[in-house]
């Protein structure tokens, strides 16, 4: 039986274990094998909201669904205004008559949840400033394809302690990862999360660590991860966050103190010379693109299973 059928997507918390090892697993094997899902969504449409821009999540997401024999509507944000031209409540209310998924890249987190609460059909969350989830497992599919079991592997996460380290310190948390956030003070991942994560890691064995020294941090990493200093919303910062950031960049230096085969691993887009050096971002240890390859199959296999799909 499918646990995963009609269940939204908007936390790594919010699954079990066995849950996400299941969507990781299924990912690898649509990746293998994609045939396999090719008549999964004939017939089904897949609403797709978005208040921000994106490369990396339209194309993944409306790819997948095309694979899968389905139909993806993009809606930009001039298309609904969600909570300005219409009612949150409202817009997921319409849209569940009329399609079997909706995938949201919102600002505000209560935004998706409000999404969720009042859709009839699965909500999944493509990005919100608390969290990235799509991306986070996508990242941990690239690192099994690499490390192999990943369950004693340490991660270390250099820059802002933004959605993107949240997904990835939850998940790191229940896969039994050791995690490692280097940040500046006052750009240090929400306590909140920390506390949760460090909750989920009892079960697992795993060290969830915040930090304010990056080249402590990369002392026998695995992999070393980075993303921009100033995410979308926050360009006003952004001149502050350049003054605060350079001691937090992903350079050849710190990629030294990690293992000699460790994986460098960034979510895109990347400023080169600003988060990460030209030399490691393009360099033999950087798995970017593998990353963002992957992102489409673990958005297909989050889709399929929320579809019901048995594997």
């Amino acid at each position: 039986m499918n646990s995963l059928c009609g269940h939204h997507v908007i936390s790594i918390a919010d699954f079990s274990r066995d849950e996400l090892v299941r969507m990781l697993e299924t990912a690898a094997r649509l990746k293998r094998t994609p045939s396999l899902v090719h008549t999964l969504a004939t017939g089904r449409t897949m609403a797709m909201i978005f208040e921000k821009p994106s490369l990396r999540t339209r194309v993944t997401f409306e790819t997948a669904m095309t694979q899968m024999g389905g139909h993806a509507i993009y809606l930009q944000p001039a298309d609904i205004g969600l909570g300005k031209r219409e009612p949150v409540k409202d817009v997921a209310q319409n849209l569940s008559r009329w399609v079997q998924l909706i995938m949201a890249r919102t600002y505000a987190h209560a935004t998706l949840q409000e999404l969720a609460t009042h859709a009839g059909v699965p909500v999944i969350n493509a990005l919100s400033d608390r969290e990235h989830p799509c991306q986070a497992l996508a990242d941990f599919q690239t690192l099994a394809e690499y490390k192999g079991e990943v369950a004693g592997r340490a991660l270390t996460y250099v820059g802002d302690g933004n959605n993107v380290a949240h997904s990835l310190m939850l998940l790191s948390a229940i896969l039994g990862v050791h995690f490692t956030a280097a940040c500046p003070e006052g750009y240090q991942p929400t306590p909140p999360i920390v506390a949760q994560a460090r909750t989920l890691a009892m079960a697992t064995g795993a060290r969830i660590t915040v930090t304010t020294d990056p080249v402590a941090a990369a002392q026998d990493a695995d992999a070393l991860y980075t993303d921009v200093w100033a995410s979308m919303g926050q360009e006003a910062e952004s001149v502050e966050r350049r003054r605060v950031f350079p001691p937090y960049q992903l350079n050849a230096d710190l990629l030294r103190r990690a293992k000699p085969d460790a994986l460098v691993m960034h979510c895109l887009p990347a400023h080169r010379g600003e988060e990460i050096a030209a030399e490691v971002l393009d360099g033999p240890q950087s798995v970017v693109l593998d990353q963002a390859e992957n992102r489409l199959h673990a958005q297909k296999a989050v889709m399929a299973l929320a579809l019901g799909w048995q594997g």
